[in-house]
């Protein structure tokens, strides 16, 4: 099928295609970093928003609640810092294709 202008929708759409790949494959490769309390707990995070570690300081296991506080805003900030960098490759990547920004 041709489009005015003479695009080829089959083209358009293997390219879409191999675009949706290489962002997938991107987003799978951010790895982010987030502390809170000073750096008594630090949280390491993948692009799929899956933790693949967590460091405590030993002097703040000395309270339980501040602990969990603790683990709870740095897990929250690496989600944070996941979302931000997504948003970025997506953005790039769309902005490539001559997309308004805002239509994904």
């Amino acid at each position: 099928m041709k489009f005015p202008g003479g695009g080829n929708m089959q083209a358009m759409m293997k390219q879409a295609q191999q675009m949706q790949q290489r962002l997938q494959e991107e987003i799978a490769a951010i790895r982010v970093e987030a502390s809170a309390g000073g750096g008594m707990v630090t949280v390491k995070m993948d692009g799929q928003k899956h933790c693949t570690g967590v460091v405590i300081d030993p002097e703040a296991a000395g309270d339980a609640e501040m602990l969990s506080d603790m683990v709870m805003a740095a897990f929250n900030e690496a989600v944070r810092k996941v979302e931000d960098e997504t948003q970025k490759k997506t953005a790039g990547m769309l902005g490539g294709m001559g997309l308004p920004p805002g239509l994904f």
